[in-house]
């Protein structure tokens, strides 16, 4: 069921309000439910309070690339790889070079 899942999340949340894997869980929730409203409030809660979870940078920039926020979508790839290079995260790095080179046809 679709809102079993949303709803034990938000249970979580109201527990643990600033955990960052819970606020992930919620965005991925809500863009699977077609709620991309709140997905993306989600995703951008992260990068702005929580820019170390680094899983948040590609999906967001996916979101924003999906609502035709393309220049949101470079900032958004570009901020994360700065932020995969410093932590040294080589995948993380990739995928987010992949898609930011596919957006901009360019090389990082």
């Amino acid at each position: 069921m679709q809102t079993g899942r949303l709803e034990k999340l938000l249970e979580f949340i109201k527990a643990e309000p600033e955990d960052p894997f819970l606020k992930y869980a919620l965005a991925t929730e809500y863009l699977r439910v077609n709620q991309t409203d709140m997905a993306l409030r989600y995703y951008e809660d992260l990068v702005n309070n929580h820019p170390n979870y680094i899983g948040t940078y590609y999906h967001l920039g996916k979101l924003y690339e999906a609502l035709n926020r393309r220049d949101d979508a470079i900032n958004t790839y570009e901020t994360g790889m700065k932020i995969t290079r410093e932590q040294r995260d080589n995948h993380a790095f990739s995928e987010l070079q992949a898609v930011y080179n596919q957006l901009t046809d360019d090389d990082y």
